[in-house]
């Protein structure tokens, strides 16, 4: 079968299962999130009280941990709500946004890394290169680059976290180590606006719920996201027009379109 038809069908099962994802994440782009995640075909939570998170991430398909605003008291509660995912066998997602600008970032990823069992991983060229020890250059949340090979990298991380490991970029990085695919669906205004990133890891967390396949769900979810990214930028004229554009075209994909425009190749390891 064709990986555009495999997207397909994993878009249709999302949108007949409706997954709760609930998401423990920052305050820039919480309300971004969870409506991607509504568009895209699933349901939001967006619990993070340390006193409430186990039992609602027990109601839930998959789990996702931002680290774009950290504090103490949501750090614990990503701790409490990810043992009790990794009890259920939830899958996880880690957007490590910011690792390498500060220690306190860094030291945060590589807890939730080293205390839980992440299914996927998701960062720029900077984060990732950073949590693999490839010398990833961070300034704020954007990434200005990596030292030695983007592949080798997300190899490393994924095979020394036993997680599927994406490095966002011109063309995303998805490897478990073995299997590494390229997804080049996407357009340069998703750049320019906040919250792309973030809400590519719900749209993730979306699709980690049809597939124990993380690599061809993580692809599948990525090319959807792009392909409506492709569609806005054909009918907007700036940033903020993209935005709104992006999300009515996230709600407006169809398997069909999946079928049809994901472009996806993969990486010889």
């Amino acid at each position: 079968m064709k990986r555009g038809e495999q997207f397909a069908n994993l878009l249709a099962e999302l949108r007949e299962k409706c997954p709760l994802v609930h998401h423990i994440t920052n305050y820039v782009t919480v309300n971004d999130c969870a409506n991607v995640t509504l568009f895209i075909g699933a349901a939001p939570v967006m619990a993070e009280a340390p006193e409430e998170v186990a039992e609602m991430v027990s109601l839930a398909n998959s789990l996702v941990l931002n680290i774009g605003t950290l504090r103490q008291e949501q750090v614990n509660a990503m701790l409490i709500a990810g043992r009790r995912a990794n009890e259920l066998d939830i899958p996880i997602i880690l957007d490590p946004v910011g690792a390498g600008a500060t220690s306190l970032r860094t030291e945060t990823a590589n807890r939730l890394m080293g205390e839980l069992k992440i299914s996927i991983i998701k960062g720029n060229a900077g984060e990732i290169g950073t949590l693999a020890g490839s010398g990833g250059v961070v300034r704020g949340v954007d990434s200005h680059g990596i030292s030695g090979d983007p592949v080798e990298a997300t190899h490393r991380l994924a095979n020394a976290t036993g997680a599927t490991v994406i490095m966002s970029g011109p063309s995303d990085i998805i490897t478990n180590g073995t299997h590494t695919l390229l997804v080049e669906n996407g357009n340069d205004l998703m750049g320019k606006i906040s919250g792309t990133g973030c809400m590519a890891a719900s749209i993730l967390g979306a699709f980690a719920t049809v597939s124990d396949d993380l690599t061809l769900s993580s692809a599948a979810a990525l090319s959807a996201f792009g392909i409506a990214g492709e569609r806005a930028a054909k009918r907007v004229c700036g940033p903020a027009s993209f935005k709104v554009a992006l999300l009515d075209e996230v709600a407006a994909l169809s398997p069909e379109d999946l079928r049809t425009g994901a472009r996806v190749r993969e990486v010889q390891d």
